[in-house]
């Protein structure tokens, strides 16, 4: 698609879901507070510099856009991961494979917990009979996460923090000393014995229908209730569900629209599927010469994607022994390609990685942490807009990779000793 192609399209200001298609194949999906200020962010000058190498290619390759409104920010969250999971978008998979995705797991147990986890650690640690339902693939997890706080404002639930909850059951013991959600209305108060199984089962079948994007089935069920509860002359209960569909009617997500805000600002580059890439080197002048690739995502250190790389080229040369790694990472594209690189050093380590990311055609912004005498972060240089936007994760990003560059580089030189 064109820029031209937009200006033809009505595309309102509603929160929603869009979605990239190729005649009827849908290539693409994603959220929007805005759906028209988040699809414009694709035509702007500077996709190159903001999207990944996949994005880029996706909007030339696609023809159509569609796009589905929502009443808000909340429910367009919820209905972008039930069409992610219905349709499999091939860029969205190419983004993030199912493990990077984020999941939001109801447990199989008489009280069940609600735990938001990566895709890597439900594979790994959540499958089989210890899950009563799952929902997702959610692409971002801060969004899901600040989803969860709003949802459970609505309906309290147990999570996997709920400690006191979890010894009393174990003992059988009730009316224990509430535990600190009880205490702030996020827990209904299992251990203390003010839900029986059946009621916090309805709980959870609510929260269920919320998440399969039966909202309007959701709200009957809870007027329903309402009246019953008023004749029955149960007036907490019918006063309980006639917030809980006030609150379902108005959700107030301002911190999902501030988010989402953020995200899709022309001066910041998207959150979705964020990772950053660090690479070091390390030597003793000039020997043994190692260089090594640590990858961040969303914040969190993703050990599962370093590398060691022998560097054989180059001797006490660290631009050159950058270039030779760099080249060698870029040689993979079954690896996740990162939507930031990050590398040790100043000017010269910066025109080696631009050098290698020209010849390869990719544009993906570049920063470098330079470093004062005693080898600690003294100023960030390069792409700005990355630098506004991740410090923190560049910075831990960074850390990471020298950290797992001497740790490597000493167990070599030790080796070579013995």
């Amino acid at each position: 698609m064109l820029r031209e192609d937009l200006a033809k399209l009505h595309i309102p200001e509603s929160p929603g879901i869009y979605r990239f298609q190729k005649g009827r194949k849908v290539l693409y999906v994603g959220k929007a507070t805005s759906l028209r200020d988040r699809v414009r962010s694709y035509f702007s000058s500077d996709l190159a510099s903001a999207r990944s190498v996949a994005i880029v290619a996706m909007v030339t390759e696609a023809d159509t856009l569609r796009w589905e409104t929502t009443d808000s920010v909340l429910e367009a969250l919820i209905l972008e991961a039930n069409t992610i999971k219905k349709l499999e978008p091939p860029f969205n998979i190419l983004e993030k494979n199912n493990r990077s995705f984020n999941y939001l797991i109801i447990t199989n147990e008489k009280f069940p917990k609600l735990v938001v986890v990566r895709g890597r650690e439900y594979f790994s640690n959540w499958r089989g009979g210890k899950v009563k339902e799952i929902f997702g693939p959610f692409p971002q997890g801060a969004a899901l996460r600040e989803a969860m706080k709003l949802v459970r404002r609505i309906f309290p639930y147990r999570d996997e923090k709920c400690t006191p909850c979890e010894e009393q059951l174990k003992s059988g013991k009730k009316h224990c000393r509430p535990c600190f959600n009880r205490q702030i209305g996020l827990c209904p108060g299992v251990c203390t014995g003010e839900i029986d199984a059946r009621e916090y089962a309805g709980t959870i079948r609510n929260i269920c229908l919320l998440f399969s994007g039966k909202k309007q089935k959701l709200l009957k069920e809870l007027e329903k209730e309402m009246t019953k509860a008023a004749k029955e002359e149960r007036f907490e209960d019918a006063e309980q569900a006639r917030r809980q569909v006030g609150a379902l009617t108005h959700i107030n997500d301002i911190a999902l629209i501030k988010d989402d805000s953020r995200i899709s600002s022309g001066g910041t580059i998207p959150q979705r599927g964020l990772r950053i890439e660090a690479f070091d080197i390390a030597h003793t002048s000039g020997t043994e010469t190692v260089g090594v690739m640590v990858a961040v995502e969303e914040g969190e250190p993703l050990k599962n994607a370093y590398r060691k790389f022998k560097v054989k080229g180059f001797t006490n040369n660290d631009p050159g022994a950058l270039t030779e790694v760099l080249s060698r990472r870029l040689m993979h594209p079954e690896w996740q390609y990162p939507r930031v690189i990050v590398v040790d050093g100043s000017t010269a380590q910066m025109n080696a990685a631009k050098k290698v990311l020209s010849k390869a055609g990719m544009t993906i912004p570049l920063v470098g942490v330079v470093k004062n005498k005693r080898h600690r972060p003294e100023r960030l240089i390069g792409n700005l807009n990355a630098i506004q936007s991740f410090e923190r994760d560049i910075l831990l990003a960074n850390s990471e990779a020298h950290r797992f560059a001497i740790n490597w580089h000493r167990n070599r030189r030790q080796k070579a000793m013995v």
